[in-house]
């Protein structure tokens, strides 16, 4: 906020609206914008003020340009349905109402409103939903809604510290336990995050959700097995919710047990035949199994029943062989542009429509829908190139020959592990498929467990703007290196089918070689690298589950592909021969030579089967599923200079890296 504007001033402001005092409040405002006229908190309170002067389309003028420059602020979407309602657009005001609450669902405000427009609108459903969502903030303590609210708008720090406060005057609620393993999911402390949430559950059993936080906590730290059992727990209280059915189906998938997933999914669709959610979650499992068709027509009719639903477009566009019709086009842009949607849906549709307009070589307006879409997503991240080339200049500067020097010998002899890192959308899930093709050779996901073991060393140090790791990587003891690789081996023993090597494809470990390194000596690493154009916009045109916020912006995807670069030369500098560089356009113009040259270096030995990789059959997760299906092609290596004359911001951004990508 600017100094011109104290909290004072604001403070007279809503003294004057808490009073009606509509005209005075105006006055007020005005002279105070003068002195700083892009204040937000004093432009939102103009926007509540010309609302109630009934001023309607100078406040839907103020409300535009707020939302425009913070599309993500629940208050600001809030205030649109309250101006919708005022005016009589029952329908416009519900769909504002609805976006605040995905935002923000800690505004009771939005809630109440929403309960009262969905009984006028006959929608009962909605309305239940709502009403118990305003009896869950009212029965919270003052504390806990500030805390919830605080968490919504990003500031986490400042709720942990009222949350912890709270807490210690009582210790057993398990609301505001709840809420501090939130925020510690939210800064990465998975730890806390499952014992917090352990204990909730022991202490509440009956509050459901806390055993589908306790869920989805397990899921995240890669404790597959705690998580199906409590997921099934939850169904077997009550076979037949839907809720109930649709957790233990995910579970199930995430354990890779689709031919139990899939009976779920179908009870619910026969109770609710048209269940978009249910339609996609259903199609992801198809398609991950290799049923494409099938998948194509569940998200197909989720669209049909829920064109607001951008998850099932993007999931169409995601299957990167599939091509919209144009009736579907037209629907997608006429969704749109009615502006009925979400941010959240917005984007997916915008990504969609991007991949769909260059299908149909509509270069110039594929890449508009591609910006539109980016950025909005990067307005939601907290993603700072400077502070990631920093990270990396610390893992140099940590990571080196003394290092690996004096912790030889140490961790995990285990040689199972064949991790596949580098930039996503760069060739890494072909490679998989080739190794998973061979016999001695299990494929299994990108798996976050080194991912999760690099917070765990963190700490709370990134929170508090100290850095632990990866300086003190220089004090794990013989002891802890063995532990951590002993426990990466037994946690990720789940997803293996019992072959004696198997693959480990998150590409984001590449920042942890060192890490690696240390905990499992005898690993192997592969560096699957693209040329960076060709790279960079695959990653750009792609919208990601989670993660990869520097794929969000031109300049930022360069400049992190260029760091990755320098990061991988001081890591063939100081373990030499540890990481085999794999290109993707040479595997693409020489499959076998590339082939024998893994298995060589996987020390393996060669097997025709890796040749035909597209005939292995195996589930595949990543946007890359359906692609790997088939054999090699050449066709997506320059698909990128279509849209060359827009991508100058990304080349300058490259630097280098544009020619020393080979080396």
């Amino acid at each position: 906020m600017s100094s011109a504007v104290t909290n004072e001033d604001l403070a007279k402001v809503r003294l004057c609206l808490l009073n009606r005092e509509f005209g005075r409040a105006e006055k007020t405002i005005q002279t105070l914008l003068a002195a700083d006229p892009t204040n937000p908190d004093l432009r939102y309170m103009q926007a509540v003020t010309l609302r109630y002067l009934k001023r309607y389309d100078e406040a839907g003028q103020v409300l535009a340009e707020l939302i425009a420059a913070a599309p993500f602020s629940g208050r600001l979407h809030q205030e649109q349905g309250h101006l919708a309602r005022d005016q009589g657009k029952t329908g416009e005001a519900i769909h504002a109402y609805r976006a605040a609450s995905q935002i923000n669902p800690a505004l009771k405000g939005t809630w109440v409103a929403l309960a009262m427009l969905s009984r006028e609108a006959y929608d009962n459903n909605m309305a239940h939903f709502a009403e118990a969502q305003v009896a869950r903030l009212e029965a919270l303590p003052n504390e806990l809604l500030a805390v919830e609210n605080l968490i919504y708008e990003s500031q986490v720090l400042k709720a942990e510290e009222i949350c912890r406060t709270f807490l210690k005057v009582h210790p057993n609620d398990t609301e505001g336990m709840r809420l501090l393993a939130e925020i510690g999911k939210r800064l990465g402390v998975l730890d806390d995050a499952e014992f917090l949430l352990e204990s909730a559950v022991e202490l509440a059993p009956e509050k459901i959700q806390l055993r589908i936080d306790y869920i989805q906590v397990l899921r995240r730290r890669q404790n597959f097995v705690k998580a199906l059992e409590e997921a099934k727990s939850l169904y077997e209280r009550n076979t037949d919710e839907p809720a109930f059915q649709s957790i233990y189906a995910i579970e199930l998938m995430q354990s890779g047990n689709y031919e139990a997933a899939f009976p779920l999914f179908d009870a619910i669709l026969d109770k609710h035949p048209n269940d978009p959610q249910t339609l996609v979650s259903k199609g992801h499992a198809l398609k991950t199994i290799g049923e494409q068709d099938e998948a194509i027509r569940c998200y197909r009719t989720a669209c049909e029943v829920a064109p607001e639903l951008g998850e099932a477009w993007h999931a169409l566009a995601n299957l990167k062989t599939f091509e919209f019709q144009p009736f579907e086009i037209e629907r997608m842009e006429r969704v749109r542009s009615a502006q009925i949607v979400t941010q959240k849906d917005e984007i997916a549709i915008d990504f969609a429509l991007g991949k769909a307009y260059e299908d149909k070589e509509d270069f110039d307006k594929a890449f508009d829908c591609y910006v539109a879409g980016n950025s909005l997503k990067r307005q939601q991240s907290n993603y700072h190139a400077d502070k990631m080339t920093e990270e990396f200049e610390r893992q140099k500067d940590a990571c080196t020959a003394e290092l690996f020097e004096l912790q030889s010998g140490r961790g995990c002899p285990a040689p199972d592990p064949v991790f596949i890192v580098g930039l996503p959308r760069a060739g890494s899930t072909l490679i998989e498929q080739i190794l998973a093709s061979h016999s001695q050779v299990d494929g299994t996901l990108e798996l976050p467990n080194i991912l999760s073991l690099a917070h765990r060393l963190r700490g709370r140090g990134r929170a508090s703007g100290k850095h632990l790791y990866p300086d003190n990587l220089h004090e794990l003891t013989e002891d802890q290196l063995k532990e951590f690789g002993d426990t990466y081996i037994r946690d990720t023993a789940i997803h293996r089918e019992g072959a004696p090597f198997f693959t480990d494809k998150m590409p984001n470990n590449f920042r942890h070689i060192g890490l690696i390194h240390l905990i499992l000596p005898n690993a192997k690493i592969i560096d699957a690298r693209r040329e960076p154009m060709a790279c960079c916009f695959s990653g750009f045109k792609q919208l990601f589950a989670e993660g990869q916020e520097f794929t969000y912006g031109l300049e930022e995807i360069g400049r992190y592909y260029r760091d990755y670069v320098d990061l991988m030369a001081h890591f063939d500098e100081v373990l030499p021969g540890k990481v085999l560089r794999v290109l993707h356009e040479d595997v693409v113009t020489d499959l076998e030579g590339q082939v024998r040259r893994m298995l060589e270096f996987c020390e393996l030995p060669f097997e025709g089967a890796c040749l035909e990789f597209y005939n292995t059959n195996r589930s595949v997760r990543t946007a890359s599923s359906e692609q790997v299906r088939r054999p090699v092609s050449d066709a997506g290596l320059a698909q990128w200079k279509n849209f060359e004359k827009h991508l100058d911001p990304l080349r300058q951004a490259l630097g280098p890296a544009l020619t020393e990508y080979r080396k």
